[in-house]
């Protein structure tokens, strides 16, 4: 028997359908070529879908890239609000800033094709998201000696940005850069603080 509902019913499963394989036609892609290399026609063309489709569902690159990255910040932002301590709620101010910021350099460093795509296309695009504002929200509580915890957690951002880990990896080393990026943390943390009180090293 057929019911006034049946055709939307059906739309939302076909676009939940397309949406399952662009991102998985998306994610094969742009491991295999990287995130710049592969256009929105050929994504569409793996996924099967009219490249309208990708369009509409998705914006343009940044916006699957952004779109792939959901999973891995969401498990981040649960580990930051529910996990166990150091990262989650728990610990000493100093203690969970400094695995934040091991974690987040973690996150970089295994996603940065897809990172850099998402937070450069369209300009600014980073600074809009709603990972970007939890991060900074998160760090701003963190960093309340700080003078101005507002402006320093977007400058520890700054410096965790995919463009610039990608940039400083390859001269660094990354354990160098991590060390680096955790006495930063520790110098916006307590900027008046004796040179030997630094942060725990994750």
């Amino acid at each position: 028997m057929r019911h006034d509902h049946d055709p939307p019913h059906r739309e939302r499963v076909d676009a939940a359908r397309n949406r399952a394989a662009i991102l998985k036609a998306a994610a094969l892609l742009f491991a295999e070529h990287g995130a710049d290399a592969v256009s929105m026609d050929r994504v569409a063309a793996a996924a099967g879908v009219g490249k309208g489709t990708v369009y509409r569902r998705f914006g343009d690159r940044s916006g699957l890239a952004a779109a792939l990255l959901a999973a891995r910040e969401r498990e981040l932002r649960e580990a930051v609000v529910d996990g166990p301590p150091p990262l989650g709620p728990g610990a000493p101010a100093g203690a969970r800033l400094a695995a934040f910021v091991g974690a987040y350099l973690d996150h970089v460093a295994g996603h940065l094709d897809l990172l850099r795509t998402s937070e450069t296309s369209p300009p600014g695009a980073r600074y809009r998201s709603a990972a970007y504002r939890f991060c900074h929200d998160h760090l701003t509580s963190l960093l309340d000696t700080a003078p101005d915890p507002h402006t320093t957690a977007h400058a520890l951002l700054a410096a965790l940005s995919a463009e610039h880990v990608g940039a400083l990896l390859p001269e660094l080393g990354a354990h160098r850069l991590r060390m680096g990026l955790l006495d930063l943390a520790a110098g916006c943390a307590a900027p008046d603080a004796p040179s030997g009180a630094v942060l725990p090293r994750r």
